[in-house]
């Protein structure tokens, strides 16, 4: 049952960085955007996604405190910076895409504009922290508790961070040559390819700081499930960019979403059995079946979630039968 829960966890919040991470990488490429007409058609492209995809970090934090509650604390005071930051990129997304169509004057929408690309960058780079700290263990004592937050401050864990931004940015570039115009298409899809090539720098730079990490290696308790989902990870980015040279912007998006949910499944994969890996005490890391709730808890959350589940899913899916169109009007080469 707790391998189960553990699972689900992970599913939700991979599920949450494909699905906003397309959100955080049209934020970002904000920045490159030259005139206020660029700026609406992404965010138009945009709008009909963006609070629905932010609900799966609500389902995922709601399984987090209800099965995992000692994970849930040890875990978020382990990582408060990160997580703080993260949360507070993902406010300043939602009201600065919400309020910049409200002020008339140009300098308004700029500043709103700015707050949405720095909200894109700290979401994106706060939740790439909290995966590689979480890969690299955590100081937990004798006592169970986290003692400071000097842990974070490794190249490896600014490295992953800079890593899951490039990452979200060529998802959002590769999402953007599916919905923007047909006649915007090449261009987007020109930037996005290049993305991805920082992006591949970006991911192998992360994995060389992590192989050289003596954290890193020592918290990774399963290394061949690790090392191949690295190498997925890049096969998934190689076969994004060959798509979007083929015309297919639709397998791309599904590579580049593959690129997002795939640092999860590594974490997770690479610390079995362990939910919190200690780097001061071995006696103090947490595994997950230590973690979970109660039996009879878990029995009622799956009561709870039954329904739910499929609920979200299909509001999911309905969003994108709904606006799986180009802005202007025309269906898009999936395949």
């Amino acid at each position: 049952m707790p391998l189960l829960w553990y699972a689900l966890l992970g599913l939700l919040f991979a599920g949450y960085l494909v699905l906003a991470g397309y959100d955080y990488g049209v934020g970002l490429l904000l920045a490159r955007c030259d005139t206020p007409a660029a700026h609406r058609a992404r965010l138009t492209a945009l709008g009909p996604f963006l609070l629905g995809n932010e609900v799966w970090l609500v389902a995922a934090v709601g399984i987090l405190f209800g099965a995992f509650p000692t994970l849930e604390g040890e875990l978020l005071s382990g990582h408060y910076p990160a997580v703080a930051g993260a949360l507070v990129g993902v406010i300043l997304v939602t009201v600065g895409v919400q309020l910049r169509s409200r002020p008339t004057a140009p300098a308004a929408r700029r500043g709103w504009d700015r707050v949405i690309v720095a909200g894109s960058a700290l979401a994106t780079f706060g939740w790439g922290a909290l995966l590689a700290g979480l890969l690299q263990g955590l100081p937990i004592d004798a006592t169970g508790h986290v003692t400071g937050q000097t842990h974070l401050a490794t190249p490896f864990v600014a490295a992953t961070g800079l890593a899951l931004l490039t990452l979200a940015a060529a998802h959002g570039a590769t999402f953007l040559t599916l919905r923007l115009p047909a006649a915007d298409a090449p261009a987007t899809a020109r930037l996005a390819r290049r993305l991805l090539v920082g992006a591949l720098a970006a991911v192998a730079t992360a994995t060389a700081l992590g192989l050289l990490s003596d954290r890193v290696r020592a918290a990774t308790h399963q290394p061949l499930p690790a090392v191949l989902l690295v190498v997925a990870l890049v096969g998934a980015l190689l076969a994004a960019r060959a798509a979007l040279r083929r015309g297919r912007p639709g397998v791309a998006l599904a590579a580049t979403g593959a690129t997002l949910a795939l640092p999860v499944a590594l974490v997770g994969a690479a610390r079995w059995p362990a939910a919190l890996v200690s780097t001061v005490d071995p006696a103090a890391t947490v595994t997950v079946t230590g973690a979970a709730a109660s039996g009879p808890t878990l029995q009622l959350l799956g009561w709870l979630l039954l329904p739910l589940l499929p609920a979200l899913l299909g509001f999911q899916a309905m969003c994108w039968w709904v606006f799986r169109g180009r802005t202007d009007g025309r269906a898009p080469v999936y395949w």
